[in-house]
């Protein structure tokens, strides 16, 4: 039977495939679309079907940025990569979907790990490397499937103390599923922004973006308490075979407390509790990059004995080649500055 693309609009049919890949994570999930959707992006949900039988998929969302409008697919495409005719549809359905939604360009940044291989396959296919990232290229992960025991014995002697000091204190750890409750993750990020440097995220982004997860059940806030004050929250998302602690923040108290570890490890006892099997730290930077903003946290998170895995990084499809310059030559800059 022909093989054709086209929209999925059943939740339960588009997990229930995503989930079966053990690379896979939110990024790709249903619920990340819906985020999107609640911004007011465009969102595209496409399929790949082999007569009946669905074997491959991308969600993607249009980013109307002035520097260039164009189809974001984080964490996606999900399909058997040695399968060239299939990837070759999906590329060519990216590309179609872009051109009806007015786009210049279409940036993927895949579940694949760098490799000269996989870099040459999306050269290959008329991608070429993209001046800014779209989602992490190198995360800190860690494997649950190795005993609390084992994950202990991985870790660098200060976290281990850091986490007998936060017992000592008896520091209490909380869990919410109420998106009202990133009203106070916002304000304490607003903290942690001033502290290290970086551009805040809204309080609507937030709440939006939890309220989409939990709808599901898929996201908690871990926060750490130290006689009623706040010391660190996380914001965990579990999906498929990942648990994702995709932000995390602090207060001053709660560095001095160690209040973060804590959260981790209870957030790694739910997501064995879920049946998950890998615990991602998302984004860290190169040990060799002791001026990049984010190094002290990804100090933080190496501590934990991660492994560092290395994703393909952002590739650009462009569509309308003179109308690209400009985007490309606007984040190249903005790379720069902002070192990232």
């Amino acid at each position: 039977m022909a093989r054709e693309v086209k929209d999925i609009t059943s939740r339960k049919q588009w997990d229930t495939f995503v989930e079966s890949h053990p690379e896979a994570n939110f990024l790709q999930a249903w619920q990340w679309g819906e985020f999107h959707k609640s911004l007011g992006h465009d969102v595209v949900r496409r399929g790949l079907f082999d007569g009946k039988k669905l074997i491959g998929v991308y969600e993607g969302y249009v980013e109307p940025a002035k520097r260039g409008r164009h189809l974001a697919v984080a964490g996606g495409p999900i399909v058997d990569w040695d399968d060239m005719d299939a990837v070759t549809m999906l590329r060519d359905d990216m590309r179609e979907q872009a051109e009806k939604l007015r786009c210049i360009f279409v940036r993927v940044r895949p579940q694949l790990t760098r490799s000269a291989s996989h870099l040459r396959l999306f050269a290959d296919l008329g991608f070429r490397p993209a001046p800014m990232y779209l989602s992490v290229e190198l995360a800190g992960v860690l494997d649950l499937e190795k005993s609390e025991e084992e994950l202990l014995k991985g870790m660098r002697q200060r976290l281990r103390r850091a986490l007998r000091k936060a017992a000592k204190n008896d520091i209490q750890v909380e869990k919410s599923t109420d998106p009202e409750r990133m009203k106070e993750f916002y304000n304490i990020q607003l903290q942690t922004a001033g502290r290290h440097g970086f551009v805040a995220f809204s309080e609507e982004f937030f709440k939006k973006q939890f309220a989409a997860f939990a709808e599901t059940g898929n996201v908690v806030l871990y926060t750490a308490r130290y006689n009623d004050q706040i010391l660190a929250q996380n914001f965990i998302i579990f999906y498929g075979n990942e648990a994702s602690y995709h932000y995390g923040v602090s207060t001053e108290l709660g560095t001095k407390l160690s209040g973060a570890p804590l959260l981790h490890m209870e957030a790694m006892r739910d997501a064995r509790e879920r049946g998950i099997k890998r615990y991602n730290f998302w984004g860290i930077v190169g040990e060799d990059e002791t001026d990049h903003r984010f190094y002290g946290v990804s100090v933080f998170k190496r501590g934990f004995g991660v492994e560092e895995l290395a994703y393909v990084p952002a590739q650009d499809l462009v569509i309308k080649p003179l109308q690209y310059l400009k985007p490309w030559l606007i984040e190249t800059i903005r790379r720069r500055q902002r070192k990232v």
